[in-house]
């Protein structure tokens, strides 16, 4: 077996205390063992978080300048080792080999546009009541901040939480999910090549006992969480009880209405794209889509043809698009749904005979109808290949169904009306609104979240990032 991969503490690379493990092995190939990963303790986190708040005073009293040359620095870190760090996400999670590289690309561009940030002018100057006073506010960092990120963006989600952290001052103690231990392991060799100050960014593997560990931690000031939605909740009322600043980001339904003047052909492939690329392992995927009874059978046509497009693997084959699920108990877990829901299967649904597709955890995509909204397959969050088709009378009765649910991420219309454009944009209850898109994926440098269930706190990325991570402070001074 691989010795177990260290944590990453005070700027060194250090064994974890305890001799608890778990392994990662490649979802595509379970004989394919990719890291043995330790689950650090209570004693570990705190080391870590010691770390952080040593390092704090330090890092937050370096200039902009200075923290931004070394974010630009990682990200010409991770340009330089690319193929590698892409080849590395596609064995740990399962994300086919194009869009791994897309997200190293974008880990890139996300410690450049921070680069940017960190030396950005911020505060106002007000006017005051009394004569010979200057009043202003500026932005202070909170102090370490904790970080519980997924495996679904491995490089991604981690660095649009710490590029921000870090460019404003604060210190960071990161727990990647237990199925990505490798990459964040990767990251970690990253920004240590990258000179940042030891302590200033540390990362702990680790389950979730190890997380509510970190999120216990009296040195922690912030949690920034994206996940599930029950694990969100949890983390949430600790913050809560402890008076800290919390943000999480815990997933969606999202929704795809086509209206019957809809470009069906572009509707159909960017439907096919966000509801079955990466197998549907995105917060943002689309996994319902509510068609007016006008094209439907126009539009299934379309989607299947689009479906059958979308190659399933291997994932380091560039043509692969859909790729397995990351764990067997993903697997499991969807089979069991799907078979305690039954639904009305359009197409999809099968995989080949093949003996490659025997190994691995593999989930065919599917299209399944449902008489109403109500349905589970229209409730719950599979994070599965699995998209379900609902139909609607008019736009009045789709946005109604978009929004019968819980969550409230990411939505698209479809449809070459203005005046639906702008009903649909003022009365979908999302944070993403999309017309004529798929439901995936937001600009780095644009605020991230949904409403509802689906976040909790202030927006993640672009300019929204400062209001979390820094402390607002109004100052006087009389001459």
């Amino acid at each position: 077996m691989s010795a177990p991969l260290p944590l990453y503490l005070d700027g060194a690379f250090t064994p974890a205390a305890g001799t608890a493990t778990r392994e990662r092995r490649n979802p595509s190939d379970p004989n394919d063992l990719v890291a043995v990963a330790p689950i650090a303790s209570a004693a570990d986190v705190s080391r870590a978080t010691a770390a952080a708040t040593a390092a704090f005073p330090g890092w937050r009293h370096t200039t902009g300048p200075a923290r931004a040359d070394r974010l630009y620095r990682l990200g010409e870190v991770l340009a330089e080792r690319a193929e590698v760090l892409a080849q590395l996400i596609a064995r740990e999670v399962g994300k086919p080999i194009a869009e791994a590289r897309g997200e190293v690309g974008r880990a890139s561009v996300i410690c450049r546009y921070y680069a940017g940030e960190a030396v950005r002018s911020v505060g106002t100057v007000i006017p005051p009541q009394t004569p010979d006073t200057l009043q202003y506010t500026v932005h202070d960092p909170l102090g370490p901040v904790a970080l519980i990120t997924p495996w679904n963006f491995p490089l991604a989600i981690p660095l649009w939480k710490a590029a921000p952290a870090l460019a404003f001052g604060n210190t960071v103690v990161l727990k990647p999910s237990e199925l990505s231990p490798a990459v964040a392991h990767a990251l970690a060799d990253a920004v240590h090549a990258a000179g940042f100050p030891a302590g200033a960014f540390n990362v702990v593997h680790g389950d979730g006992t190890t997380g509510a560990a970190l999120v216990a931690d009296a040195a922690i000031r912030a949690v920034s969480f994206t996940g599930s939605r029950a694990v969100g909740e949890r983390i949430a009322a600790a913050c809560s009880a402890r008076s800290i600043r919390c943000q999480t980001e815990m997933g969606g339904k999202n929704a795809v209405i086509v209206l019957a003047d809809a470009d069906l052909d572009r509707a159909a492939t960017l439907t096919a794209a966000g509801a079955f690329r990466y197998a549907g392992q995105k917060c943002t995927a689309t996994s319902r889509v509510i068609v007016v009874d006008a094209v439907r059978e126009a539009f299934l046509t379309r989607l299947q043809a689009a479906t059958a497009s979308l190659a399933l693997g291997p994932v380091t084959e560039a043509s692969c698009a859909v790729g397995p699920l990351v764990s067997a108990d993903a697997l499991a877990r969807t089979h069991a749904t799907l078979v305690d829901h039954p639904a009305e299967l359009l197409f999809g649904g099968v995989l080949p005979p093949l003996p490659e597709w025997q190994v691995g955890n593999w989930c065919a995509p599917r299209a399944v109808a449902v008489p109403d909204a109500t349905h589970v397959l229209a409730q719950h969050e599979l994070f599965a290949p699995v998209l379900t088709v609902l139909r609607a009378d008019d736009l009045d009765h789709a946005i109604a169904q978009a929004n019968a649910i819980p969550y409230g991420l990411s939505a698209s219309l479809f449809t070459r009306d203005l005046h639906a454009a702008f009903a649909y944009a003022r009365r979908i209850e999302v944070g993403l609104v999309r017309v004529n898109g798929d439901t995936t994926g937001v600009d780095p440098h644009a605020p991230f979240g949904g409403v509802k269930a689906s976040s909790l706190g202030s927006r993640e990325q672009g300019p929204a990032a400062r209001e979390f991570y820094t402390e607002s402070r109004t100052i006087q001074i009389h001459a």
